[in-house]
């Protein structure tokens, strides 16, 4: 194994096991969200609740709505038949929350299937507006809000025992239609008497409106005697179907990822994290790119120069200038043969102006070069290294 990669391991190790010794002994934190929740364990859930259901509810069928509205849970249920036009379930819609999750078109049919002589149960700290407006009820908050309110039902039948809730918010209904509603519950806070809970009949049903839902929630119910509060409450739901809305003010959906799980488990999830982040580290520090040496391949040397100055140098170190004079001219003329395409049979005039059309160069220049060549080649005695000079001059300026 790479030495770095030991480093990175070990360094991983170290920074997990500090990790692990900061957590060592620390009390897990308290969640105290309002979520309000048939999944959730924690104070403000509805865990307990939902468990208990079938206890608070005794010989009642529970229906339970996650996935879908109120609306369209209820609509579907209308037998719209000629000479029917009723629902085809009876009995109590209820829906326990924080805040209002309950849509304009929903509440509608919440109150028309009131109206076919059901009953529905909301408790929650914000109501519905067409709620509000419907039964002329409005809702205040007293402020600061209290770590407590105490509670009690007005019917000293059902029970005369108080209790304490732990709600943090102290809402009540601050007015009511008296010629209609029917107080069922009190609240006192600062010594103040409050309306917490009431009852609104609504043509042939009623409804029931709470503002402390708390009362529901696991921190409540686990507490010594307080679960006999709530099974008060519902003890006017005694009859009929039960239509729960469980649905939260957020999508309460199970998550269909393979991470649900881990996701949900705080130790899990930051163990998943760290895991993430010790593989992000460990890519960064071997991005760079890692391969053998490569070897140098010198190119292939070309010899053809290399020999073409030897052999030019032993006819100059010879002395024999007419057989170099010779080949440059035999080379000069196969070049013009083959580049300019011009008979070099006869070295005349008009061979002149051909090279001068043909190479642009200097016609004083092509004179002087065809003129040294006839010399030479009329010349009967031996050429001097001048005449070599002279004609490889005149050559190149014609060539380049």
């Amino acid at each position: 194994m790479d030495r770095n990669i030991k480093i990175y391991i070990a360094l991983l190790v170290l920074i997990f096991g500090l990790i692990l010794l900061a957590d060592k002994g620390q009390p897990k934190p308290i969640d105290w969200t309002p979520t309000y929740s048939v999944n959730d364990k924690i104070p403000f859930g509805l865990y307990v609740f939902d468990q208990e259901a079938k206890s608070f509810f005794k010989n009642q069928k529970i229906k339970r709505i996650a996935t879908e509205t109120p609306y369209e849970y209820l609509d579907s249920q209308y037998d719209d038949s000629e000479g029917v036009e009723n629902y085809k379930v009876k009995g109590n819609f209820i829906n326990i929350s924080e805040v209002n999750n309950i849509d304009d078109q929903s509440m509608k049919e919440i109150l028309y299937f009131v109206s076919h002589g059901n009953n529905a149960f909301l408790s929650m700290k914000e109501f519905p507006t067409l709620l509000l407006d419907s039964l002329k009820i409005q809702i205040q908050t007293d402020f600061p809000p209290a770590d407590s309110v105490v509670t009690w039902l007005a019917n000293k039948k059902i029970n005369t025992r108080k209790y304490t809730l732990n709600s943090g918010l102290n809402d009540y209904f601050s007015k009511i239609d008296t010629l209609n509603t029917t107080v069922l519950g009190y609240q006192n806070n600062k010594h103040n008497k409050q309306i917490n809970f009431i009852e609104v009949p609504y043509k042939n049903g009623y409804v029931y409106l709470h503002t402390q839902p708390v009362a529901f929630t696991n921190y409540t119910l686990l507490k010594k005697e307080q679960y006999q509060y709530t099974e008060n409450i519902l003890s006017y739901f005694s009859e009929g179907d039960i239509i729960w809305y469980t649905k939260g003010p957020k999508d309460e959906r199970i998550s269909g990822s393979p991470l649900r799980y881990i996701m949900s488990q705080p130790p899990l999830k930051s163990a998943w994290f760290l895991g993430l982040f010790g593989i992000l580290i460990f890519m960064i520090f071997n991005a760079k790119r890692k391969q053998r040496i490569v070897p140098i391949i010198k190119p292939l040397e070309n010899l053809t120069v290399d020999f073409t100055k030897t052999i030019g140098n032993l006819y100059y170190q010879e002395g024999d200038h007419t057989n170099i004079i010779d080949k440059k001219i035999i080379y000069f003329l196969e070049k013009i043969r083959t580049d300019f395409l011009i008979d070099t049979t006869k070295l005349d005039d008009d061979f002149i102006k051909k090279l001068h059309y043909k190479t642009g160069k200097d016609e004083k220049d092509i004179q002087e070069l065809v003129t040294l060549i006839n010399n030479h080649r009329n010349s009967y005695h031996g050429s001097l290294e001048e005449d070599l000079l002279r004609i490889n001059n005149a050559i190149e300026k014609i060539l380049h």
